[in-house]
This record gives structure tokens, sequence and C-alpha cells, in this order.
């Protein structure tokens, strides 16, 4: 079957023809016709099986049909969001006359407004942009009578079922829906059954198994080796490569030590503008960078067919993103190859991929030889036991630190400290070597002239605050005098 086979508009087989789109994937297959006769599909398939070309076809065939019919597309990410807009694109909807924008946050929004006043028929967006339009009152939904969800699973897992929900409360019952999934969860199914009007359920190959011609290793190694390893792959293999990391900061730090050791690379997170977004993806398209360092933003729905290895830096939070992150390459029926880091804290979450792809693998189990010799060689050790542990002196106990500060309470260690407060004191600081008592600071030179028997007898009197006249009995230097301030 070829797409000269589908009964589709003249128009739409020579944007086809001139796209270079020939032989149609099984999805596309599958799902075409059914979609072409108006009904609604609820489509799971692996990732980069074409499933975009096949929600994309139907579409502008009906909005050549019928004038004043409009389409909406709702994605998780820009990127996706992007890429779908460019292969509508392809298809020369421009030469076709069909109206397009696309709705995605970090892009001006006076831009958006633009394209929407000039009878934008097709709509790509994310769900947040497409609501602040419809908070706007600039994009009316009552004319949509087909309605994408791409990557479902997705939107739903990043939260925007609320918004999506939203949405769909500004679009006319009576629509056509096609909603497009990688992995089939219940509450996916529950979505169909309340917004899909008896659809047929297409689904092609394995949901959890990725696709043949990915070849799938895995490296064993140390946290603190890792990227070492790394430098050592990137040097072994050739062509593009794109490399998963867990965290924002983990993808930053990786690309300036790339690039300090002179490697060509680049970053792509959540935390990058839009515009920033697009030059990254499309250096790394155009081959301006080898290496692309990304988390799990980029890994659904990022298509470049140059990508020819994956790496997983750093083991994705969900068993499901796997399969999508190796999904990056191997795209179009072309060959890919998918590297693993597996440390030993790695191990509960490999053993949860290992059984997604295959429900019957069983984690290998140790020896109880094997555990004792990985605690790291504790021979003839005796087993732990508080009061050895704190009794003995060799290490410093805890009796052993009392007695410390009882010798330090002792008055000739006590008194070295205050010998070298008063180093300008002379003689008279020895008097205060037997005292107990130490004396604050006075503006009163003649203080330390007097006799430390008086000073001692005058303080264990009881002695009571009252007013200022214990301050008129001192007496005070013939210089002293206060210094008078009257009011401006």
């Amino acid at each position: 079957m070829n797409f000269s086979d589908l009964q589709i508009e003249n128009k739409l087989k020579k944007s086809i023809e001139l796209a270079d789109f020939k032989t149609p994937t099984p999805i596309q297959s599958q799902s075409i016709p059914i979609s072409l006769e108006g009904r609604d599909i609820l489509g799971t398939a692996q990732t980069g099986t074409g499933k975009t070309l096949a929600f994309i076809v139907p579409m502008i065939n009906k909005l050549i049909k019928d004038k004043q019919a409009m389409a909406l597309i709702v994605c998780p990410t820009r990127e996706l969001a992007t890429q779908v807009m460019a292969t509508v694109l392809k298809l020369n909807v421009r030469e076709i006359g069909i109206g397009n924008a696309l709705l995605i946050g970090g892009e001006s929004m006076q831009k958006q407004l633009r394209k929407l006043g000039k009878r934008a028929r097709i709509i790509v967006g994310t769900p947040g942009r497409i609501n602040d339009h419809l908070k706007r009152k600039s994009l009316d939904l009552s004319k949509v009578n087909y309605l994408v969800l791409d990557e479902t699973d997705r939107m739903l897992d990043m939260g925007f079922t609320p918004q999506i929900e939203q949405i769909l409360n500004f679009v006319p019952k009576e629509h056509q829906t096609l909603l497009f999934s990688a992995t089939l969860p219940n509450n996916i199914l529950k979505i169909s059954q309340k917004y899909l009007n008896n659809p047929e359920r297409i689904s092609v190959g394995s949901l959890s198994t990725p696709i043949d011609k990915i070849k799938q290793e895995i490296f064993e190694v140390s946290q603190d080796k890792k990227y070492h390893e790394l430098i050592n792959q990137l040097v072994e293999r050739s062509g593009s490569i794109l490399v998963f990391v867990k965290t924002k900061y983990g993808a930053d730090k990786i690309v300036k030590r790339l690039k300090y050791d002179g490697h060509k690379a680049d970053a792509i997170h959540g935390n990058l503008r839009q515009s920033k977004r697009d030059r990254v993806i499309n250096g790394f398209r155009n081959g301006h960078s080898r290496i692309l360092i990304a988390t799990d933003v980029a890994a659904r729905g990022l298509d470049i067919p140059i990508i020819k290895h994956v790496i997983n830096y750093d083991l994705p939070q969900v068993p499901e993103d796997y399969i999508h992150r190796i999904g990056r390459t191997g795209r179009a029926g072309k060959d890919g190859s998918a590297l693993t880091f597996l440390t030993a804290s790695d191990r509960s979450m490999w053993s949860s991929i290992s059984k997604l792809i295959d429900p019957n693998y069983k984690s290998p189990q140790r020896d109880r030889s094997q555990k004792k010799s990985f605690r790291g060689n504790k021979k003839n050790k005796a087993s732990f036991n508080k009061k050895r542990k704190f009794n003995n002196s060799k290490k410093g106990s805890f009796r052993d630190k009392k007695k410390f500060f009882k010798k330090n309470e002792d008055k000739k260690t006590n008194f070295k400290r205050k010998n070298k407060f008063f180093k300008k004191g002379g003689d008279k600081e020895l008097k205060f070597k037997d005292k107990k008592k130490s004396f604050g600071f006075t503006n009163n030179p003649k203080y330390f002239g007097k006799k430390t028997v008086d000073i001692v007898e005058k303080d264990n009197k009881k002695s009571t605050f009252k007013g200022r006249k214990k301050f008129k009995k001192r007496q005070r230097p013939k210089k002293f005098s206060f210094k008078k301030h009257k009011k401006k």
C-alpha cells in the first residue's frame, strides 16, 4: 500500500510526494483509512513509528473538503508541538491555503495573536498556552471538528488533566477525536470512555518492548567513574549521541566538563527559554554539536533522524521513560544503539525496567556468601558492641573527654589563659590568680591601684541599687567631666 492508493484529495497527494513520504508505516496504514471515515481512534504504538503523519494526513484532507472546519492538536511539550507543526508545514499547507498557528509557551504572545487573527484553521499547542488564549478570548474553538490528543500518557503524567478538560469544554460535542499514546495505562482508558465515541482500537507492536533494531547494552560502573567512562564511549563511538541525565544541574555540569575536554556538546532541559531550545535542537540536528545532554523533557517527541546512539548516564525516574529514551534512536526503521550505565544504587529501578520489557524477567538473586563479601572484607571482626565502642580508651572514648575537661578546670590552666589577656598588667595581674572572681572593665584609672582584699569585701556585701546615690559616692578622677549637649 502506498499513499497514492489512499482516497484523499489530489492536492494532498502531491504534497505527500514532494515531502518524500512513500510507503506508510503500520500505524499509518491502519489508522488513516479509518480516520478518513470520520471515526474516533484510540491508537497505541511504539515511539518512532510515524504516529504524527497518521493523524496529520486525515486532518488536512478534512480541512480541504470543509472550508469552515478547524483542527486542534494538543501536545505535552513545546518540542513535540514544534515538531508536529514542522510536519504540517512539510506537507505544503501554505500552498494548499490553510492557515495555522503554533501556541506554545516561551514565544511572543503578540506573534501568536497575529497568527490567530489571520484565520488559522490548524491549531497546534500545549495545554497551558491554549488555555491562556481561551481566557483572553483570542482563541475560538467553536468550529473545531477534528481533535488530536498526542502523547496523552505523557500529558497525564505531567498533570495536564484539568487543563485538557477545560479545553474540551470549548470544543463542540460533535467532533472527531484521535487519541494517540505510546503506552496505555488505566487513566487513559477512563478518558477514552468519557470523551471518545465508540473508538476504533489500533495497536501496533508491543507497548513495552523497545524497537527490535535498537542494540541495547549495559555497562556496570561506580558513580565516581561514570564521567570517565562517558568520555571513553564518546571517543569510541561515531555519529551523533544523545545522553540522558537525571537533573537540569547535572546536564549543565556535564556540558561544561565536555567543552573543557574539547567536545562539542550542548544541553536541553526545562529551564531554557524556547528560543534557546530551538537553537540547541537545530544545532544538534544540523551537526554543529555532536553531543546533546538532555533531561526527560526531550525523551518524547524529539524526532532527529541523525541520532545514532543513546546513552543513559542516569536511569529515568519512571520505568516507561526508558522505552521513550532509547526510542530517540532507530527512527523510521534505521539501526541504533542504546547504552545504559548501572551503579549499585540502580539495581531496583533496573529490575523494574527489565520487568516492563519482559514480564517473565526474574532479578538475579545473590548468595549469602556474596553479600558478606560485598560488605568490604570485614573479616575476623567482632560484632557491634556499644560498651566496647564507648569505653575503648584508644579511640578517644567519652570518659576520656571528661578527664580532659577536668584537667582544664584546674586553676593553673585557667589562669594561664588570663595571663595572655592581661599582658600590659605587669605584676598587678598576679594578685588575681588566687581569686575566683573576674572583674570587669572600668573608666577609673585608680581602680587597679586599690588593694584586692578591699575589693573582695565590697563585692561580698549585699549592696542594693538605690537610684543615683551609688554613683555620687564613687570617686572619679579630677579631670573627668560629662559633656553637656543642648537641644537645638
